[in-house]
């Protein structure tokens, strides 16, 4: 197990850790992930900002549904407790653990021509793997591995990054919000194809292109128990597991 997974693994049974994953700044990654496994995420150097979309890995016409995720748990933001629905009304995952405290639902992914913007253009052909790469772009290609496309491309959460919205509509990116080794669990309640980006934020507003790396290490954990706190946070997501458990009866 590389030294990141071993320092960030330490506190689980040892036993039931499957796997880890390092995914470059700017980089992007896709996996088939059963029931009752955790990922968790690592910021390993602070600031960093993980995408992430989530598909049914069997039936992948259902994926993640931020209107109905916010809107069912009477929230803007994603911490410990949340769950994110699918478009059905199933449960994909649950953050069951969380050192940040907040996380985005409402920005999406960072494109080309903001990229562009911001830091001028860095291409491929010039710079090769020091290229600027966005988010979208990033999801496209992992989502073509899965026979997935454009029309299948669905607004994300973004791990360790938070935005704030005031009284006028406005949103402001808050810098700093993510310190160097804080985490974020992500227990999957159904089999997921999980897609991340690394790329930077869209709001971002640092004058360094410099997104940073995110760790991942995925272990046993076994689906939520009766007394969890995500299932028994509010009355939608009781209904959102029997929901979600009827598939698996």
């Amino acid at each position: 197990m590389p030294a990141f997974a071993r320092d960030h693994a330490a506190d689980l049974p040892q036993e039931k850790v499957l796997w880890s994953e390092l995914i470059p700044g700017g980089g992007h990654w896709s996996y088939r992930v059963r029931r009752g496994t955790t990922l968790r995420f690592i910021d390993l150097e602070g600031g960093a900002n993980a995408s992430v979309l989530l598909y049914r890995a069997d039936e992948r016409h259902e994926r993640l549904n931020i209107p109905d995720t916010l809107k069912a748990q009477h929230t803007a933001h994603l911490s410990t407790g949340h769950v994110l629905y699918s478009d059905m009304g199933r449960v994909l995952a649950a953050v069951s653990k969380d050192t940040v405290g907040w996380h985005d639902p409402l920005c999406g992914l960072s494109n080309a021509a903001g990229l562009l913007r911001r830091y001028g253009q860095r291409r491929y052909q010039e710079h090769r793997n020091a290229m600027h790469r966005n988010g979208k772009d990033n999801m496209l290609i992992e989502l073509g591995k899965w026979g997935l496309g454009l029309r299948d491309l669905v607004p994300c959460v973004n791990l360790f990054s938070k935005v704030v919205v005031d009284q006028a509509g406005n949103f402001s990116f808050a810098s700093g919000n993510s310190q160097p080794h804080s985490h974020v669990e992500l227990r999957c309640e159904m089999d997921v194809l999980v897609a991340v980006s690394t790329a930077l934020h869209p709001l971002d507003p640092s004058p360094e292109y410099a997104p940073k790396k995110v760790g991942i290490v995925a272990w046993e954990s076994g689906t939520a128990a009766e007394d969890d706190v995500c299932r028994l946070s509010c009355a939608e997501n009781r209904r959102g597991y029997f929901n979600t458990e009827l598939v698996y009866r």
